[in-house]
């Protein structure tokens, strides 16, 4: 800025004053001192009220009140004092008693923040993301179902992790309207807000009436901006159940049993693969389900003492169901109607076996050894394995356990250069026990045989017991038969061929 623009700067500022250029200046110079003196004021530490030694004896006190906090330790500091001073085990100056008597429950806090730190107190755990949708979303307990129309269904989520959680993995999206008991299934690739949504909407287009309420446990995957968006612009009514009471959501929980497991079992799904597999498996298990598996639903229920009566409607499916409902519409019942007349039951349960087998393939697949893909049979060879398929225990490949490899030896076998001479020992006197002929063969090779390997002869010489006893019943073809398999069953496990 050049000086002539300074100069009226500073003539507009003294006039504006009321006085003379020299003094305007002054003015300004103490205006800016004293600004400064404000700012390093509000910098300034402030001025600490209790000493060390007020520190001290409320750490003494806290210790004393077992740790509490400082909103309930606040009441509770003149009762110790007066209790601890009494006995002797506290004596407080003059200044640090008011201190700590003046002393907030937060001021409190604040001085045992660094205390607590160090004593290993756990830190206040800060709410998830969630903890805001979840309390903007309202909470639906399993009493509040007033005898709901069609389309109100709670929804949860089936993990297909296995034995363990590690991983990604399939999970399953269950549907259940509570009026009628319609169920719907639909695989989840990864457990992704997006992604449910999506298949949520696919699954709205399988249902034969419209979806009015969605009802969710806590899960993060339902509880986020994503879903609620996408209840509101959908217009649906979006609940959820209290946390950690599986019975809010009673009705979905009893198909993820009846229903998902029963059908899918506890293996491990992952990939594309078991996703479309599953996927095939839900197309035909949804109509079986919902077209020919009658269920029960409760009608009342009174508590009589300890015991509590319960009353059920008879039992239907949820086609059924949906039929005898006043509430829905004829569009709603010639379209069920239609679909109800091209379901063979049969050729259902033939789909559902096949796809079952199939995602057990799947999910077997790095441990099954090599063998031919069964064929598929015939509808005619299914319907008439029906009547003999009570005779082979559980049909569903799914509940089946999974074949395990046979296991072998983990270790070379100690004895396998030897096997032969002690079955000659053996066989020239069976009446020996493992033990005499086991130190027959230590004497024989002193120190290569230690007294660890005497099991190992135990097991071989039992093996050679049996097939001698089958000699002396049987006759020598059976006991040679069984000799052989012995022999041959000893060298698999060994892993090497028998010494001759």
């Amino acid at each position: 800025m050049s000086w002539v623009l300074m100069a009226a700067y500073w003539s507009a500022w003294a006039a504006a004053l009321g006085t003379d250029l020299h003094t305007a200046k002054a003015n300004r110079r103490l205006l800016r001192r004293r600004r400064a003196d404000a700012v390093a004021h509000r910098l300034r530490p402030a001025r600490r009220l209790y000493n060390d030694a007020t520190r001290e004896a409320l750490i003494v006190i806290w210790e004393t009140s077992d740790r509490i906090c400082g909103k309930r330790l606040r009441p509770l500091v003149p009762i110790l004092i007066e209790a601890m001073e009494r006995h002797g085990h506290l004596r407080l100056a003059p200044e640090v008693r008011t201190g700590l008597l003046g002393m907030s429950a937060a001021t409190i806090d604040r001085v045992l923040r660094d205390v607590r730190e160090r004593a290993g107190g756990r830190k206040r755990r800060h709410s998830p993301p969630s903890a805001a949708i979840r309390r903007s979303v309202a909470v639906r307990t399993f009493d509040d179902w007033d005898d709901p129309p069609p389309g109100f269904i709670e929804a949860d989520l089936v993990a297909h992790s296995g034995p363990t959680a590690k991983g990604s993995f399939v999970q399953t999206l269950t549907l259940t309207d509570i009026a009628t008991g319609w169920t719907e299934c639909a695989p989840l690739l990864v457990r992704e807000q997006k992604l449910l949504t999506e298949v949520l909407s696919a699954m709205r287009e399988w249902m034969p009436f419209a979806l009015l309420g969605f009802d969710t446990d806590n899960d993060s995957v339902f509880m986020n901006e994503t879903v609620k968006t996408y209840c509101e612009e959908a217009g649906l009514v979006f609940t959820r159940c209290r946390p950690y009471r599986k019975n809010d959501q009673a009705w979905v929980e009893q198909k993820n049993g009846a229903v998902v497991r029963r059908a899918v079992g506890y293996r491990r799904y992952e990939g594309l693969d078991a996703a479309a597999a599953l996927a095939r498996l839900y197309a035909s298990l949804r109509l079986f389900v919902n077209f020919f598996q009658p269920s029960f639903k409760l009608a009342a229920k009174a508590r009589d003492g300890a015991q509590i009566r319960k009353k059920y409607h008879p039992p239907a499916t949820p086609f059924q169901r949906l039929l005898a409902d006043t509430r829905i519409s004829e569009d709603v019942r010639g379209r069920v109607n239609t679909i109800y007349a091209t379901l063979d039951p049969v050729l259902l349960l033939k789909d559902i076996r096949a796809a079952q087998e199939h995602l057990v393939e799947i999910a077997d697949r790095p441990a099954t050894v090599e063998a031919a893909a069964p064929s598929a049979p015939t509808i005619e060879q299914f319907l008439s394995g029906l009547r003999t398929a009570w005779q082979e225990g559980e049909v569903r490949p799914t509940n089946k356990p999974k074949a395990k490899a046979p296991r072998g030896r983990r270790r070379p076998d100690p004895l396998a250069r030897v096997t032969e001479l002690l079955r000659e020992w053996f066989e020239a006197e069976p009446w020996r026990t493992s033990r005499e002929l086991f130190e027959r063969l230590q004497e024989a090779h002193p120190g290569l045989f230690p007294d660890g390997q005497l099991r190992t002869l135990q097991r071989r010489v039992k093996t050679w017991r049996h097939a001698l006893a089958h000699k002396m019943v049987f006759g020598a073809a059976a006991a040679g038969e069984i000799s052989g398999q012995a022999s041959l069953h000893a060298a698999d496990a060994v892993g090497v061929a028998p010494v001759s």
